[in-house]
C-alpha cells in the first residue's frame, strides 16, 4: 500500500478517529438479498463486501480468507483508480473451487511446463522459499482457494508424497497456503497400495485395499490436519484404475471418498478416461465419445465429497472444440470444469493465445441440460442443481521463469483465470484490460494496443492452426508446430480422415453416432451440415472441399484463405508490438519480441504445411494464386 500510494501508510489495531480502511471480520455478516440470496453458506463464507461508512473504507467478510479477498480486490482497485466508482461493492465468488493444477514432477520438470522448471520441487526435494512465498501470495490475489501441488501422472517418487518420506515438508505449503485462504491438494496413484505394501491388489473393494488407504489418510490428517484432499487420474493414457478390478469409476471415488469423508477432505476425480490404444481404421470407435460413456451412467452414485473434473471439450485442449456433453448430461454429480490455462496445443507461451474469450464462449454455452438456459456457468457453479462441491480447475503455466509464464503476455491467461472464476460477469476485454494496466504500464497508448491484441489472439491462433474444428495437426509429443498427418495412423484417436474428396469426421447418428450425447436442439444442430456452427464443421461431419461455406467460400478456399491470413495477423501484432518500445519495461518488450519473432516463424510453417498438404490432397488451386508449394 505505502509504494501504491507513495506515502507511508500507518497500521493499527485500535479505531482510529481520521478517516481510515477498516479490515473487519464479521461472522454474521448479511450480503444485500439482491447478491446473497440464494447461495450457500460456503460460498458467502468467501464473499466479501467494500463499503464507504462516513469517511472511511471498511473491507468486511464472515471469515479472515473472506477479508483477506477484500483487501486483494481493494488494492486492485486502487490500483486502476476505480475504488469510488465501484463502491459500494459485493463480491460473492462465482466458482466455489478455484483450483490450481500443478503438473510438476519431483524431479523438476513439468509436464507440458513451458515455462522453466518446477519451483516446487527439483532432483526429488521439496523446495521452500522466498518463490513460494510469492506464489502463494499472487494465487490468492487473483481469487484462487485450491491448489494440486503435483502431476497427475503420479510416479514412483511421488508416490511417495503422502507418506512420511515427504509429508513434514509438504505441510510447510499447506501451512504457507492456509495463510492465503488457499487449500493444499495432492495427486495421488490409484496403485500405491501395492507400490507401497505387499498388497497384491488395488481393487477399490477389497477389504485390505480399504484398510490402507484408511490408515494412510489418517495419517495425512495427523500429520496436515487442514489437508483439502485428492486428484484422480485413473485408468487413463495407462495409469492405473478401478477398471483393472471390473469396478467402475464410482467404486474408485467413493473409497478415497469414504476414507477422507470424516476429515473434511474432497476427492477430484479427472473424466479423462478413453481408449489410447485405438486402431485407426476403426471409423466407429470415437474418443470424443469415451467420458460420456464411461461417467453417464453412474449418474447420483457419487459420494456428496466427490467432483468430478471434466475437461471443456470431449479431446483434449484443442484450439476449437465442441463443450463436452457431460455437462448437459449430469444432473445429481458434482462437476468441475478444467481448462488448460498452459498452452499445450495452443502455442505453448511462445505464440500469443488469450484464452478468455474461448473459457467465456464454454461458460455461456446453454447444455439444455435442466431446459433451456442451463449454461455450463451454472453447472459448475452449482446453482443448476443446488450443489456447492463444484467449481474450475486450470493447469496452471508457471514456472522459475523470472517472469513465471515464459511469455509476459501469457500471464494474463493466469491473471484471467482467476479473475474468471471469481466474476463469471466479467468480459474478456475487462480482464485484459486489468491486468495490462496492472502489469506492463498504466497508460491508456499501451492498454489501446494489448487488449486488442489479446482479444483477437485467439481467433489469429485459429486461422493458421488446424481448420473448422478438427483438431490435431501437431508434431507428436511435442504438440507444437504443423505435422498435418503425425496423429493421423497413431493410437490415440486423433483422426482428421483427409483423403482426395473431403476432410472430417462423421459423428452424425451414421458415424459414430456421438451427435447422440448432446440435449436437443444441439443433437439436431450438430448433425445437420447447414445448422451446425462453422467452426466446428470438420469436428461433426466428413466435407467435401468444394462445399460452400456460408461466407461463399468453398472448404478449401477457406483453408487457404485463413492460413495466410494467419500469418498477416501475427505481422500486424509484431508491429504494433514494437510500437510500445519504451511504454513498457525493457526486459517485458525484449521478451515478448523475442516470441512474436518465433510465432511468426510458426505460423508460416503452419501456413506452408497446411495448404500444401491439401492442395496436394485436392489438386484445386488457390483462388487467389498465392505461393502454395507442389
Amino acid at each position: 500500500m505505502s509504494v501504491m500510494l507513495g506515502e507511508t501508510v500507518e497500521m493499527s489495531y485500535e479505531v482510529l478517529e481520521e478517516p481510515s480502511v477498516f479490515m473487519q471480520i464479521q461472522k454474521k455478516y448479511e450480503f444485500p438479498d439482491e447478491k446473497g440470496k440464494g447461495q450457500s453458506t460456503e460460498v458467502l463464507n468467501q464473499a466479501f463486501a467494500i463499503y464507504e461508512e462516513e469517511e472511511s473504507i471498511v473491507i468486511t467478510g464472515r471469515t479472515e480468507t473472506a477479508v483477506l479477498q477484500g483487501v486483494f480486490a481493494f488494492l486492485r482497485m486502487v490500483a486502476l483508480d476505480n475504488l469510488s466508482e465501484k463502491m459500494p461493492y459485493y463480491c460473492i465468488p462465482s466458482m466455489p473451487f478455484r483450483m490450481m493444477n500443478h503438473w510438476d514432477d519431483m524431479d523438476g520438470s513439468i509436464e507440458r511446463g513451458y515455462s522453466g522448471r518446477s519451483f516446487f520441487y527439483d532432483n526429488y526435494k521439496i523446495l521452500y522459499n522466498d518463490r513460494t512465498e510469492m506464489y502463494a501470495r499472487l494465487m490468492a490475489s487473483i481469487g484462487i482457494n485450491a491448489i494440486v501441488i503435483n502431476n497427475v501422472n503420479v510416479h514412483e517418487k511421488e508416490t511417495y508424497l503422502i507418506t512420511d518420506v515427504y509429508l513434514k515438508q509438504v505441510k510447510q505449503y499447506t501451512d504457507l497456503f492456509a495463510r492465503y485462504g488457499i487449500r493444499l491438494f495432492m495427486s495421488v496413484n490409484f496403485a500405491a497400495p501395492m507400490e507401497l505394501s505387499d498388497i497384491p491388489v488395488s481393487d477399490p473393494l477389497d477389504p485390505q485395499v480399504i484398510a490402507w488407504w484408511g490408515k494412510a489418510v489418517a495419517h495425512v490428517y495427523e500429520v496436515i490436519p487442514n489437508f483439502g484432499g485428492f486428484l484422480v487420474k485413473a485408468d487413463s493414457e495407462g495409469r492405473p484404475g478401478p477398471f483393472t478390478y471390473g469396478r467402475t469409476h464410482a467404486d474408485g471415488a467413493n473409497m478415497l471418498a469414504k476414507v477422507l469423508k470424516p476429515y473434511g477432505g474432497t476427492v477430484v476425480w479427472r473424466c479423462f478416461v478413453y481408449n489410447c490404444g485405438q486402431d485407426w481404421r476403426d471409423k466407429k470407435t470415437d474418443r470424443a465419445r469415451a467420458a460420456y460413456d464411461h461417467f453417464m451412467n453412474l449418474d447420483g452414485m457419487f459420494d456428496d465429497n466427490v467432483i468430478l473434473q471434466i475437461k471443456n471439450g470431449p479431446m483434449d485442449f484443442q484450439v476449437r472444440e465442441p463443450v463436452s456433453p457431460l455437462f448437459g448430461g449430469l444432473k445429481k454429480t458434482n462437476m468441475m470444469l478444467e481448462v488448460q490455462i498452459a498452452q499445450e496445443y495452443t502455442g505453448q507461451q511462445i505464440d500469443l493465445c488469450y484464452l478468455i474469450p474461448m473459457w467465456k464462449e464454454i461458460l455461456d454455452f446453454d447444455t439444455y441440460g435442466d431446459g433451456e438456459g442451463t449454461t455450463v456457468e451454472k453447472v459448475v457453479s452449482g446453482h443448476a442443481y443446488n450443489q456447492v462441491h463444484c467449481g474450475m480447475a486450470g493447469v496452471i503455466n508457471t514456472g522459475d521463469d523470472e517472469n513465471w509464464t515464459g511469455n509476459d503476455l501469457a500471464a494474463a491467461n493466469l491473471y484471467g483465470f482467476g479473475r474468471l472464476a471469481m466474476d463469471t460477469s466479467l468480459t474478456a476485454e475487462e480482464i485484459a484490460e486489468e491486468w495490462s494496466r496492472l502489469s506492463l504500464a498504466d497508460d491508456k497508448e499501451v492498454t489501446d494496443v494489448v487488449v486488442p491484441m489479446l482479444c483477437g489472439s485467439w481467433a489469429t491462433y485459429e486461422k493458421y492452426n488446424a481448420p473448422l474444428g478438427i483438431g490435431w495437426m501437431v508434431t507428436p509429443h511435442y504438440h507444437y508446430g504443423p505435422d498435418v498427418d503425425g496423429y493421423e495412423y497413431d493410437r490415440w484417436g486423433t483422426y482428421h480422415r483427409a483423403d482426395l474428396h473431403g476432410i472430417g469426421v462423421d459423428r452424425t447418428m451414421e458415424g459414430t453416432g456421438y451427435v447422440s450425447q448432446y440435449n436437443e436442439p444441439w443433437r439436431s444442430i450438430y448433425a445437420d451440415t447447414e445448422k451446425c456452427p462453422e467452426e466446428l464443421l470438420l469436428f461433426f461431419h466428413h466435407i467435401p472441399y468444394t462445399y460452400m461455406l456460408k461466407t461463399g467460400k468453398t472448404l478449401i478456399q477457406h483453408i487457404y484463405d485463413t492460413h495466410f491470413e494467419g500469418v498477416e495477423e501475427v505481422e500486424a501484432m509484431q508491429k504494433a508490438w514494437q510500437g510500445l518500445k519504451g511504454k513498457v519495461s525493457d526486459r517485458a518488450f525484449d521478451c515478448v519480441s523475442e516470441r512474436f519473432e518465433r510465432q511468426l516463424v510458426n505460423a508460416k510453417e503452419w501456413r506452408d504445411r497446411v495448404n500444401t498438404y491439401f492442395y496436394r490432397k485436392c489438386g484445386i488451386a488457390d483462388e487467389k494464386n498465392r505461393k502454395i508449394y507442389d
